[in-house]
């Protein structure tokens, strides 16, 4: 895989990813302007786990990156529609179980469960479309 197209992936969804934690960082923020001074607001437990959530996020979609990207050249996929098809496939695979459990197994409020569902889409999806059209071979005669 494309090493330019793990980094460019690894934007695409990361972008994505803190998209849905805005809210925490919206927080942590907030935090942050009513602690007494930095050095305090660095030791705290809210920072802490803002930076592992962001670092944890960023080599996620790294690795969520290559796997794709792995994928499409594994299936030999060269068109947004099997591209599409591919992420739908991921998709269904990995993230439909658990939307569908927080629904009616957890009862979680459906606009939240469908936020949730919007930024998976994209990250399956509409990550192989976009690296289908990046392109992810090393060799275009692979």
């Amino acid at each position: 895989v494309k090493p330019s197209a793990i980094a460019l992936g690894t934007i695409f969804n990361h972008t994505t990813e803190l998209a849905i934690m805005t809210p925490l960082f919206g927080q942590t923020y907030q935090r942050a302007k009513l602690s007494n001074s930095k050095e305090e607001f660095i030791k705290s437990r809210e920072a802490t786990s803002a930076v592992m959530a962001w670092g944890s996020s960023l080599v996620g979609s790294a690795l969520q990156s290559y796997g794709i990207g792995a994928l499409i050249n594994a299936t030999g996929t060269l068109s947004y529609r099997g591209a599409a098809y591919l992420g739908g496939l991921i998709f269904a695979a990995t993230s439909a179980p658990g939307f569908i459990s927080e629904l009616f197994v957890e009862k979680r409020a459906f606009e939240t469960v469908g936020i949730n569902v919007l930024a998976k889409l994209f990250e399956t999806v509409g990550l192989s479309v976009f690296l289908t059209w990046w392109g992810t071979r090393t060799n275009p005669f692979e």
